[in-house]
């Protein structure tokens, strides 16, 4: 990571789980969206038992509403009241921070009453309105906000987005890589980004499943080639960032949601055992004679 221009942060979430550039990077994972209590509590144990493994510190992600559907008829969720309140039980009973993305001002504050991550979608990191509510309920509350940059966005515009987070006294946030629009249907990552936001001192989060979606690409949803989440994955990890987001799903092919762009469960433990021994090599202090 380049020399900071801000200090180091290290940003704790819950649970034991903190974040920082120079730390052992942290999972986001869960199912793109909240199916069903027993699917989202299945995977969460499941993930959670693989980063048990591994010592990689967990953080459970699913979203209750997918309000960016490709088509009117895109399955949205389960909805805010009972999303919550699966939230609420996975992060009781599996004993991992949870997080989710919000998509309207009210809805800020029941959700951060919930959880322990806030994540501001993509698609609204510019919404001022927005992006303050969400800044407020997290700092009312002492919760994290994960903002995901715009696919529309450079890197260093991200200034900008937390200049607005830390004017409602929210300093515990991340910002995620998730690539940049590229043509039609299409997104490209570019490394330098994850150099960029680092600067800030804030953590940087690389969305690796997101980041291979084709936004649109089947016409009525989106499309996505899983077979690039290890390379970017890898790739991330190389340049050394904070936290990596996957989302998995036992059966993709059949997901409500993002199924292109998910690892499946079962390839999930080997991809991240190559990452954690990569991860060990990249931030091994070099001793100075």
């Amino acid at each position: 990571m380049p020399p900071m221009t801000e200090p180091l942060k290290h940003i704790c979430v819950a649970a034991g789980v903190t974040l920082g550039n120079d730390l052992p990077f942290v999972l986001q994972s869960g199912p793109c969206q909240i199916e069903s209590r027993e699917h989202a509590l299945m995977l969460a144990r499941e993930v959670s038992g693989v980063c048990a493994e591994l010592g990689i510190p967990y953080v459970f992600k699913a979203s209750f509403d997918k309000a960016n559907r490709s088509s009117l008829g895109g399955r949205r969720g389960v909805g805010l009241d009972q999303g919550l309140a699966i939230l609420a039980e996975i992060r009781e009973t599996v004993g991992c921070p949870v997080l989710t993305d919000v998509h309207t001002e009210d809805q800020c504050r029941p959700v951060a009453e919930v959880v322990d991550m806030l994540q501001i979608p993509a698609f609204l990191c510019r919404q001022t309105d927005f992006v303050l509510a969400v800044g407020a309920a997290a700092a009312a509350l002492g919760r994290t906000v994960n903002v995901k940059k715009g696919q529309f966005l450079a890197p260093w515009d991200m200034a900008n987005i937390v200049a607005k987070l830390e004017s409602t006294g929210c300093t515990k946030l991340t910002l995620v890589e998730r690539g940049v629009t590229f043509g039609y249907g299409n997104l490209v990552v570019d490394p330098r980004s994850l150099y960029e936001m680092a600067k800030t001192g804030y953590p940087v989060v690389m969305d690796a499943t997101h980041a291979v979606q084709m936004p649109g690409a089947l016409g009525n949803a989106s499309g996505g080639k899983r077979e690039y989440v290890p390379v970017i994955a890898r790739a991330a990890v190389g340049v050394g960032v904070a936290a990596l987001f996957m989302e998995v799903h036992d059966d993709p092919d059949n997901a409500a949601s993002d199924g292109p762009n998910s690892v499946r469960l079962t390839d999930l433990k080997p991809l991240l055992a190559g990452l954690v021994a990569l991860d060990r090599a990249r931030k091994v202090p070099i001793v100075e004679d």
